[in-house]
Formats: C-alpha cells, structure tokens, sequence
C-alpha cells in the first residue's frame, strides 16, 4: 500500500535490523500505550515493535523517502500536515519532551545514535 502522508502527532520510524531501535523497543512499546496519536512505521517488518496495536507498514519506503528518513530510529511530530520537530536516534531527553513520558529510558544511555 502506497502512502503519501504521515498522521497527525508523533510518528517513530524504526526499523527491526537497526540495533538502537531493539535496543528502545521497550520505551516506544511504553508510548505507543500511553501517548495518543503515536504511530509507528517499520521500514523492514510490521510485526517489530512486539506489543505495538498499529504499525505502519513501510517496506516499500515510501513514506520514508517522502520525510528524508535517514537513520532509525527518527522520531518526528506532525501538526497540520508538517514536520515540527525532529529527533534522530535516541535522545532521552527529547524524547522525554516529545512524548511528556518524564522517565521513559531513564535506564537507558542518555544518547544513542541511529
């Protein structure tokens, strides 16, 4: 299925083979629970994250080569159709502000890149 918007909100592009993204998938099962209008989109298997309702199937990359997706994970917020803000692998600060989730990773490294 071809695709050419992302949904409103937080919208986490992930990709199973990426180790920084398994090494999060906790955090964005955790988000995916508790933060409405969070989307996931897989590049590689729409199974991956487990535990995640609704993933967006992105094996064809569409949707990645509309939003320059670069390096996995990359976390962006979507408001009236545009890109807002951005973050590139893991940050735990920004994405503690992204979500409002204050403690998400806390036992994660406080940065890691995709």
């Amino acid at each position: 299925m071809s695709r050419t918007s992302l949904p409103e909100g937080l919208v986490v592009f992930v990709k199973r083979s990426c180790p920084t993204c398994e090494l999060i998938e906790a955090e964005i099962r955790e988000v995916a629970q508790r933060v409405p209008d969070f989307h996931v989109v897989s590049q590689d298997d729409p199974a991956f994250p487990r535990g995640v309702a609704t993933v967006i199937d992105d094996r064809e990359l569409d949707l990645s080569w509309l939003s320059n997706i670069e390096a996995m994970p990359t976390l962006l917020r979507i408001e009236n159709g545009r890109e807002t803000e951005r973050v590139m692998g893991w940050d735990r600060a920004a994405w503690q502000r992204l979500t409002g989730l204050q403690g998400l990773g806390a036992h994660l490294p406080a940065m890691r890149p995709g």
